[in-house]
C-alpha cells in the first residue's frame, strides 16, 4: 500500500504556491524578502515575458547576437518582475478588503507586511521599471522613448485598474480587458518596439488578441465571487452567474483566436494559421473537461493545462506576422 503523503511534503508544496501568489497558499512566511515576492506574485509574470517573446517575433528584427539576448532579458525583466510585480503589489494593497474575506492568508490582511513597506515596494518596483525602459531606450537609439512611455502608460493603466475613483476592475467587461491587454498587447508592443518600428496594424491586431486576455483574466475572478459579490464588486460571475459567465470566458478565448487565424490567412500565412487553430482543439478538450464542468474548483487545473497551447498560439502569431513583414 502506497504510504500517504507526508505533512511535510504538504507543508513545502503550500509554501511553494504561497510564495509564486497562487490560490491555497498556507500563512506563516516570516522572512520579509519572500513576504515581498509573494506580492509581485512571480507566477503572474510567465505571460508577460512571454508576450515580449512574441513581439520579438513580430518585429522581425530579432537576431541570436548577444546584444540581442541582453537586450530581450532586459525587456523581460522590466515587463515581468518590475511592471507585473508592480502591478501585483499595488492590486493586493487595493485589494486587501477583498482578500481579507477570500484569501486572508496574503500578506497584507494577515498583517505579514506593514502598509508603509507595501508602498515603498510600489514606488520602488515603478521607478527601476521607468528606469529600465529609459536605459533601453538609449541602447536602441531610440529618437522618440517609444519604452519610456509604454511603460509610463502601463504603470498608469494598472493604477487606474486597482485604484478609486476609476478602478476599472469594479467593471467586469472593462476591468477584464484592461487586464487581457496589459499581459498580451503591452509586452508584444514593447518587445516589437525593442527590435523593430512599432505600427499601427501590430497595435491593432494585439489589441484584438488581448480580446481572447479578456477571457483569461474572466477566469480569475472565479475564485473572488464571494468577495466581490459582498464588496459590490462587477466581475462577470457576479453579474451573469458562474455558468455563463464560463461560457462567455472560453467563446472569447476560442472565437477570437480563431480571428487571428483568419487574419493570418488574408495575408497568405497558411500554415502559421492552421497551427494556431490545430493549437485551439485542444483548449477546447481542457475546456469541456475541467472548466465548463465545474469552474469554481476547476479554475486552476484548466489553466495550467489549457493555457500553454494559448500562449503557444501567440508565439505562432508573431512568428507568422514577422515571416510576412507586417
Amino acid at each position: 500500500m502506497a504510504n500517504p503523503p507526508s505533512s511535510t511534503s504538504s507543508e513545502r508544496s503550500a509554501k511553494t504556491r504561497q510564495l509564486l501568489g497562487m490560490k491555497g497558499a498556507a500563512p506563516g512566511e516570516s522572512s520579509i524578502w519572500k513576504i515581498r515576492l509573494q506580492l509581485m506574485k512571480p507566477i503572474t509574470w510567465i505571460p508577460l515575458i512571454w508576450g515580449v517573446v512574441c513581439g520579438a517575433a513580430s518585429s522581425g528584427g530579432y537576431s541570436w547576437t548577444v546584444e540581442d539576448i541582453l537586450k530581450a532579458a532586459a525587456c523581460m525583466l522590466l515587463s515581468g518582475p518590475l511592471m507585473a510585480g508592480y502591478t501585483q503589489t499595488m492590486n493586493d494593497f487595493y485589494d486587501r478588503e477583498i482578500d481579507a474575506i477570500n484569501e486572508p492568508y496574503r500578506p497584507i490582511p494577515s498583517g505579514a507586511i506593514s502598509i508603509p513597506q507595501v508602498v515603498t515596494q510600489i514606488l520602488i518596483l515603478l521607478l527601476a521599471g521607468i528606469g529600465v525602459a529609459y536605459g533601453l531606450d538609449i541602447w536602441t537609439g531610440h529618437e522618440f522613448p517609444i519604452m519610456t512611455c509604454l511603460t509610463l502608460g502601463g504603470g498608469f493603466l494598472a493604477y487606474i485598474y486597482s485604484a478609486p475613483p476609476l478602478k476599472l476592475k469594479q467593471n467586469g467587461w472593462l476591468g477584464n480587458y484592461a487586464l487581457g491587454s496589459s499581459y498580451i498587447a503591452l509586452p508584444w508592443w514593447a518587445g516589437h518596439a525593442l527590435f523593430g518600428d512599432l505600427n499601427w496594424t501590430i497595435v491593432i491586431l494585439t489589441l484584438f488578441y488581448s480580446l481572447a486576455g479578456l477571457g483569461i483574466a474572466v477566469v480569475n475572478d472565479f475564485k473572488s465571487v464571494e468577495g466581490d459579490k459582498k464588496l459590490g464588486l462587477k466581475s462577470l460571475p457576479v453579474m451573469f452567474g458562474i455558468g455563463t459567465a464560463a461560457w462567455i470566458c472560453v467563446l472569447m478565448i476560442d472565437l477570437f483566436q480563431a480571428g487571428i487565424a483568419g487574419y493570418l490567412i488574408s495575408i497568405h500565412q497558411n500554415l502559421y494559421a492552421a497551427i494556431l487553430l490545430l493549437l485551439i482543439v485542444p483548449q477546447i478538450t481542457f475546456q469541456d473537461m475541467y472548466f465548463l464542468r465545474d469552474p469554481l474548483k476547476n479554475d486552476v487545473k484548466y489553466q495550467a493545462s489549457a493555457q500553454p497551447f494559448l500562449v503557444l498560439g501567440m508565439l505562432v502569431a508573431g512568428l507568422a506576422l514577422g515571416h510576412a513583414g507586417i
